[in-house]
């Protein structure tokens, strides 16, 4: 593993004022009610169609985080995935939709989440009182683009606009040539329309993780030890929580998992390593992110912020005090967002665990947390 040096953990630090939003990145940005929206690439090119479209972070993570922004009232149109999409919401309320009319609909308010299966027709609505955001996380490298309900590619026509089979926004306007029916892509038939699964108001509730209902408990081996007991509530898929008892709400794969990440003011978990890219998602407070390979190199994580840490590296978390009354202070919430739908495994610096087992803990053969004094010497993980 290369050293991180300050430099190189500068780079991988995607601040909230550097993200860049671009509006035209998909074949409905013309359409009155949908013009105002902005698509953010921040980490992979997501299923933007705009050459346009500034990606901050190209480095393949085996996932895509993105985000849209959008004012009161605007709409993101009817459309499919060929991956998971998964729905952050950081400000705002908002309306999903799905089906093959956009029939079905739920609200989403902050700190809720909410996972999209693949062909589903899914889109959304800012129904907040001022600007909405919304985090992105797209399955896969390689998403394949998206597919527009076909009443929304027919309409896009009148405005000049196609898309190719290679994903690119044709934009007559601007000069480009319309492509020959072969090289774009058509409205998809209505035969296939009707063929397309059905997703009940039971299955997609059952695919949102509300704020409230997020199941926060201690999660790691240092949870006994002084100024630590860091909390996890997972999302989706096997995360990196410790706690044997932990269900996770959303199991199908993903090629991700998502779990919340809590800590108290002053508050540390680490330091740690996982074998697997892991990228935080800053929901609110603010956290310093320290990389223990004698090279003390460390980052100041603000709220909105996105942050990748190369996997095999020992790190630190700490969340910092916003003001000068730590108990005035609300707790930093972060999103991990870890690569692969096997259950990640954290490794512990070898002082961590030594501090872990005189405060009684130890952990099992199947790496979760239990009292030492239950586990047997032969069994008992120290390292």
């Amino acid at each position: 593993m290369i050293p991180i040096t300050q430099e190189l953990a500068a780079a991988r630090h995607v601040k909230r004022e550097d993200y860049v939003s671009c509006t035209v990145a998909f074949i409905d940005c013309k359409k009155p009610g949908s013009h105002l929206k902005e698509n953010y690439s921040i980490v992979g090119p997501g299923v933007t169609s705009s050459a346009d479209q500034i990606i901050n972070l190209p480095e393949a993570h085996g996932f895509n985080i993105g985000a849209a922004a959008m004012p009161h009232g605007i709409t993101n149109n009817l459309h499919i995935h060929f991956t998971a999409e998964v729905f952050i919401v950081q400000h705002g309320e908002w309306t999903f939709r799905w089906g093959s009319q956009g029939e079905n609909e739920i609200v989403g308010r902050v700190g809720d989440i909410v996972s999209v299966p693949p062909w589903v027709f899914r889109g959304f609505t800012n129904k907040g009182p001022d600007d909405g955001w919304l985090f992105t996380i797209l399955g896969g490298d390689n998403t394949g683009g998206v597919i527009f309900h076909p009443d929304i590619i027919r309409e896009a026509a009148d405005y000049g606009l196609y898309i190719s089979v290679d994903n690119s926004l044709i934009d007559t306007s601007r000069g480009d040539a319309i492509p020959p029916k072969d090289k774009r892509i058509p409205p998809m038939p209505q035969a296939d329309v009707d063929e397309l699964r059905e997703l009940s108001r039971e299955d997609m509730l059952s695919r949102i993780v509300a704020k409230d209902d997020r199941d926060f408990r201690p999660a790691f081996i240092d949870q006994a030890l002084a100024g630590r007991g860091a909390q996890i509530a997972p999302v989706i898929g096997h995360g990196m929580t410790q706690h044997r008892d932990h269900v996770t709400p959303i199991t199908n794969p993903h090629g991700f998992s998502a779990e919340w990440l809590r800590l108290a003011p002053g508050q540390s978990v680490g330091p740690f390593s996982l074998d697997e890219k892991m990228v935080m998602i800053v929901h609110q407070g603010q956290l310093r992110l320290d990389f223990a390979d004698g090279l003390d190199a460390a980052v100041t994580i603000n709220a909105w912020d996105t942050y990748s840490v190369p996997a095999g590296v020992m790190r630190q978390i700490t969340a910092l005090n916003a003001t000068a009354d730590a108990a005035q202070d609300t707790p930093v919430e972060v999103l991990l967002v870890i690569t692969g739908d096997q259950r990640k495994r954290p490794v512990f610096a070898p002082d961590i665990m030594a501090q872990a087992l005189d405060a009684g803990l130890g952990l099992d053969a199947d790496g979760f947390v239990a009292k030492a004094s239950l586990l047997p010497v032969y069994g008992r993980s120290t390292l």
